[in-house]
């Protein structure tokens, strides 16, 4: 067995969650190690959906111009219930679009993947092991030990000051550490089918993406970018989860809107829908991410979602105690912002889960009945985003007050060739936005403040120019002199003066410094 070397953050489990996690840790200089069983990119769909905050990140990454050939924006989701009639839309906002990208977004996951991948192998501060499996962990006062093996049965140990296991459902990190999950009630058998439709297929379908609320079987057809479409069937008692899940299977639930000359099989699996959420997601050195974490219903698209947010959450944390000196304290407030906002998202998603999947008709037209009257008949959208619950505990200077615990707007800035979003302009780290009439004392308050980098940012002087009024009007709704911005985007602090700002960067301060 080879002598361990030691990394910063050893991740484990290359997917989605781990590919985000090693490429924000990398590009920092983080000393990163991550693993996996699989060599490659697994080369079907799982997830579909994904949302502006994520098309942050993949901007960070710089991975979000690359992947506009395979995604497209989401289209409305009609509900209809038992009668056939409109009872319930989920829509998209109109432009401007408060992070700079379209709210809600379909995409294809293997080219992100494969994005993913090669933004990272481009990062010299990240070694890949694929092929690897972990077969132990432990950890001591000074770092965790990984005990890996290839698929030849050869074995060395990894060691790293802190370990992420983002490592799947079934998650070998999770059970190593006892890590519980508790259950919020939501179990329940799918039959999840992905489709390639051709042009006699596309003319048999809907325009917009449903939701069939129907007692006999609820179902749901999401319109994936091109020619990708996906129905989601929930399995009725008795029936044989693997013998839908065959072709004939497949063809025999579809053909109320397609035949097999419609379209190319891609992807049928059947799948038992969880609602379920990590106790504790730290011990010692080691953390949870992902479905390693959580897991959630399918109904708003938010697993990978919620996967990508906590790499984002955790990482810049990382980052800030090992370069920047910030109390390991710090990193506790991971879990503690992650678990509750996980769990109010998920507790949402449930309740669109057993909107939809209503098994009982008289409840059912109760259901829809009951919607109906609370639009006076007449239908009108609900944007999406309006589910994402705020942060509400953790590293908030007031949690609850006003925009705190919110995400920040990303306004295009003028340039002086072409816009730019806000990111790429200012960076991602702790970053100062002050409004245009915000005096010179507010830039002073800065001056005390050491714990870690921070950029100010004033609205209307050299390179604060937005072209569409997103950060202004965003101020002035909140009536803000003044924001402190997390580097993962969230508000830490609203000001109205710069006595109040001194002192919130103060408490700041406070927080982040080494114990």
């Amino acid at each position: 067995m080879s002598h361990p070397d030691l990394f910063d953050v050893a991740i484990v489990g290359y997917g989605p969650t781990g590919a985000v996690a090693a490429g924000l840790l990398g590009q920092h200089g983080i000393r990163t190690w991550v693993c996996d069983r699989q060599h490659g990119v697994y080369d079907k769909p799982r997830a579909i959906a994904l949302d502006h905050e994520i098309m942050r990140v993949f901007q960070e990454l710089h991975i979000a111009q690359a992947l506009q050939p395979h995604m497209e924006p989401f289209t409305n989701s009609e509900f209809f219930g038992v009668d056939g009639q409109l009872i319930k839309c989920m829509s998209t906002i109109a432009p401007p679009y408060p992070l700079g990208y379209a709210p809600s977004i379909v995409f294809s996951q293997p080219p992100l993947e494969a994005l993913l991948r090669e933004r990272v192998a481009a990062l010299p501060s990240v070694t890949v092991a694929l092929g690897q499996s972990v077969i132990d962990l432990s950890q001591d006062e000074k770092a965790a030990t990984l005990t890996v093996q290839d698929e030849n049965g050869l074995r060395q140990q990894v060691r790293a000051r802190y370990v992420i296991g983002c490592d799947g459902a079934s998650s070998f990190v999770r059970q190593k550490t006892g890590l519980p999950l508790d259950d919020l009630g939501f179990d329940e058998p799918w039959l999840v089918v992905d489709l390639l439709v051709n042009d006699s297929g596309l003319a048999k379908l809907p325009r917009t993406s449903v939701q069939f609320c129907e007692p006999q079987r609820p179902t749901t057809l999401v319109i994936g970018p091109g020619r990708h479409r996906r129905w989601e069937l929930a399995i009725n008692p008795g029936e044989d989860p693997q013998q839908l899940a065959t072709p004939e299977g497949v063809w025999s639930l579809l053909s109320r809107w397609l035949t097999p000359q419609d379209a190319t099989l891609w992807r049928q699996a059947s799948y038992r829908f969880h609602a379920l959420v990590a106790q504790r997601w730290r011990q010692g050195r080691i953390f949870l991410a992902g479905d390693a974490a959580h897991q959630q219903p399918p109904f708003l698209g938010q697993g990978m979602c919620q996967g990508i947010r906590d790499a984002a959450n955790l990482c810049w944390k990382l980052q800030a105690v090992l370069q920047h000196h910030a109390s390991d304290n710090l990193l506790d407030t991971y879990g503690d912002e992650r678990q509750q906002h996980v769990r109010e998202l998920t507790t949402r998603i449930k309740g669109i889960g057993q909107l939809v999947g209503e098994r009982d008709p008289a409840k059912a037209r109760a259901r829809d009945a009951k919607l109906l009257a609370e639009c006076g008949g007449v239908v009108q959208p609900t944007p999406r985003q309006n589910v994402q619950p705020a942060l509400s505990k953790g590293l908030l200077s007031d949690a609850g007050r006003g925009p705190v615990g919110t995400l920040f707007p990303q306004p295009w800035l003028s340039g002086d060739t072409a816009p730019c979003r806000m990111d790429e302009r200012w960076g991602t780290g702790w970053r100062l936005v002050l409004c245009a009439a915000a005096p010179p004392e507010a830039s002073a308050a800065t001056v005390s403040f050491n714990a870690m980098p921070l950029q100010v940012c004033q609205l209307g002087q050299s390179g604060f120019v937005e072209t569409e009024g997103v950060v202004s009007n965003w101020l002035q709704t909140h009536q803000a002199m003044a924001v402190v911005v997390r580097p993962d985007h969230y508000v830490y602090a609203i000001a109205t003066d710069p006595e109040q700002l001194h002192s919130q960067l103060i408490q700041l301060q406070q927080a982040l410094r080494p114990a």
